[in-house]
């Protein structure tokens, strides 16, 4: 690690704050963008449904051989972090695994879970990886929100050009065969895992994953207004949303978020105690058959091109809003980004690995 090159891609990135006001709830000012991504919807659509919060300054961690080499901004500050989240579901998923709630993720979900939304002809091939691999093509409403609302959709990740105009209602493939990002479809995973282990993600989340890293001060994980179910045997639970793009989802701190690379980086393994098997690990950051540059609801950097300066065999959590997770185990590096002006992740992200290897 090179100490004087990491202090410049600190003072370079936080000089590139995202143009979101820190208010939720102000207007956009001058040189500002409007607060969040759902006013990009068709009405009724373009609304939140969910709470959000005011937001600290531009934040991050690095962590480089399973040791904090820098933090600055607000670390501990327990911030919204939008489609990062997605990551989460699938480290939940891979828990479930770990309990035997999840034998077999090329199973069909209806097979486990009849009645939540998979039993129809088209629904009824889908299985858990088409859904962490965002090919399942599901098709129906969550929690009144139609799944043709992200239809189409085209996010800044996705080398692919753009097919059609977003919230269209796009002629469906078999489950499999076909990759989107679509929001609709995650918050259908993650009402399945609320189905299948029969408790609220958010406390599953933090008694197995956030609290034996040693963290979870500050978190919440919370779902939208309406977003209430009643389970049998269990009573009244909230279904969370994989972000928030509606409003509600993760609230957590860069450190926490680091901590949560690290998991990954060490392929599961935390003093001794496997949170997640490591083959799940290794399967999340393995490319999706038809999108290559993504794996398990985890960017990947199998060209070298997503994410510049860092390895070929580097993966990240990305949110809206300038959130970057990225982790390399070429660097054995972890590195947390919160509110970047997306924009200048191109020039941010290789001046920390450039950092990091030294050069």
């Amino acid at each position: 690690m090179t100490q004087h090159a990491l202090d410049d891609a600190i003072a370079f990135v936080q000089a590139h704050e995202t143009p979101w006001p820190r208010d939720p709830t102000a207007a956009p000012a001058p040189g500002l963008s409007p607060w969040g991504v759902h006013h990009d919807d068709p009405p009724p659509y373009n609304r939140l449904r969910g709470p959000v919060h005011a937001r600290g300054p531009q934040s991050g961690v690095a962590r480089q051989h399973g040791k904090v080499v820098a933090s600055w901004g607000e670390p501990e500050r327990a911030d919204l972090t939008f489609s990062v989240a997605k990551t989460y579901l699938a480290l939940l998923a891979g828990v479930a695994q770990r309990e035997g709630l999840l034998p077999d993720e090329d199973e069909p979900v209806v097979a486990r879970l009849p009645g939540i939304g998979f039993d129809s002809e088209h629904n009824r091939p889908i299985t858990w990886t088409h859904l962490l691999t965002q090919t399942s093509e599901w098709e129906g409403t969550c929690f009144g929100l139609p799944d043709t609302v992200d239809r189409w959709r085209k996010v800044a990740q996705d080398p692919r050009p753009a097919d059609g105009p977003k919230g269209g209602a796009r002629p469906l493939r078999a489950p499999g065969t076909y990759w989107e990002y679509n929001d609709v479809r995650i918050n259908q995973l993650a009402l399945a895992l609320l189905h299948l282990f029969r408790k609220p993600l958010p406390q599953v989340f933090l008694d197995e994953i956030l609290k034996p890293l040693g963290g979870g001060a500050g978190f919440a994980w919370r779902g939208y207004d309406d977003a209430w179910l009643e389970l049998p045997g269990v009573g009244r639970v909230q279904s969370v949303p994989g972000g928030t793009h509606w409003g509600a989802g993760v609230s957590i701190s860069a450190s926490d978020q680091a901590r949560v690379g690290q998991l990954l980086l060490d392929g599961g393994l935390v003093g001794g105690r496997q949170l997640v098997p490591k083959a799940w690990i290794e399967r999340m950051s393995a490319p999706c058959a038809v999108a290559p540059f993504y794996g398990r609801l985890l960017w990947l950097n199998r060209s070298g091109l997503a994410f510049p300066g860092m390895s070929k065999q580097a993966a990240f959590m990305v949110g809206a809003g300038g959130h970057y997770v990225g982790i390399d185990p070429a660097l054995d590096a972890v590195i947390v980004l919160r509110w970047l002006d997306p924009l200048n992740a191109p020039a941010t992200i290789p001046r920390f690995a450039a950092a990091l290897a030294g050069r």
